[in-house]
């Protein structure tokens, strides 16, 4: 009988199941990747109706603020390209921002492609129906989370760090680097700091700024958009947030790959979850 490999005495021994993610996290979290999807989608088609952002209260007419700018242009060099310009710097990105070829042949001036929006189409009204009905979703549900993670003790147990996790932070970052994770009930350090950040950070953020850029909002609330800035400054704030949103959301998959697929969706739609043995021999 051969020996067991040095990755197999590494490997932690599959425990019990345990329950771990309540009911009012499985529905919240199914909820909001639901609403980011559509808000995602429609938002870039808001976008493309002025593919631009600005730092201030206004758009520049007499005077140039845009710190981005995607859209399309015909150069005497290479004809007709799409382009992204990023704090006046051009970067050509003909075929897939700014200027590409639909299914039709036909070459279209569009920051965002068809396959990116909701609808496919250029329909401006559409999308801000889409978008402003998953955006009141998105609000609730993230007041509703927060209500029931408060009462249960869900937001104090699992989503604020405390000391002894800052202090392991060095640790558990050494063990993401080498792809060893750890199955416990509770979060590891760097779930809980990137939890914290999005729902406390980047999901108020994001609400905050959308109700910034709202006329009727800003009528009866101007102060917001006096602290961010200005209605244009929302926008850009707005559609970084949305950049790190998105960003969270391929970390979080990759994570969830190769810490085993199949007993992260278990968690998240049952709520039971595979803990490793010495996590069942603790309690």
């Amino acid at each position: 009988m051969s020996e067991p490999s040095e990755t197999q005495e590494a490997r932690p021994k599959a425990g019990k199941l345990i329950y771990k993610q309540t009911l009012a996290t499985r529905l919240t979290h199914w909820v909001w990747a639901l609403s980011l999807f559509f808000l995602l989608l429609s938002g870039l088609q808001i976008f493309n109706a002025h593919p631009a952002l600005y730092i201030g209260d206004q758009s520049g007419f007499a005077f140039d603020n845009a710190v981005l700018r995607i859209g399309g242009e015909r150069t005497p060099d290479a004809g007709r390209r799409g382009f992204v310009e990023l704090l006046g710097t051009k970067f050509d990105t003909s075929g897939w921002l700014g200027l590409y070829r639909d299914d039709n042949g036909i070459i279209q001036n569009r920051a965002f492609p068809g396959w990116m929006t909701i609808p496919s189409y250029y329909d401006l009204a559409t999308g801000r129906v889409v978008h402003f009905f998953f955006a009141w979703i998105f609000a609730i549900t993230l007041i509703t989370w927060l209500v029931a993670a408060l009462v249960s003790g869900h937001f104090r147990r699992d989503i604020l760090p405390r000391w002894r996790d800052i202090r392991a932070l060095p640790r558990d970052l050494a063990d993401h680097l080498r792809l060893r994770f750890h199955h416990r009930r509770e979060y590891n350090v760097l779930q809980k700091l990137s939890y914290a950040g999005v729902l406390l950070v980047l999901m108020p953020l994001m609400i905050a700024t959308g109700l910034a850029m709202s006329p009727g909002f800003n009528a009866a609330a101007p102060w917001l958009a006096d602290i961010l800035g200005g209605r244009q400054t929302a926008r850009t704030i707005h559609f970084v947030t949305m950049l790190l949103l998105v960003g969270f959301f391929v970390i979080h998959i990759v994570m969830v790959l190769a810490a085993g697929p199949i007993n992260e969706l278990r968690s998240i739609i049952t709520g039971w979850y595979r803990a490793d043995a010495t996590e069942n021999e603790e309690r």
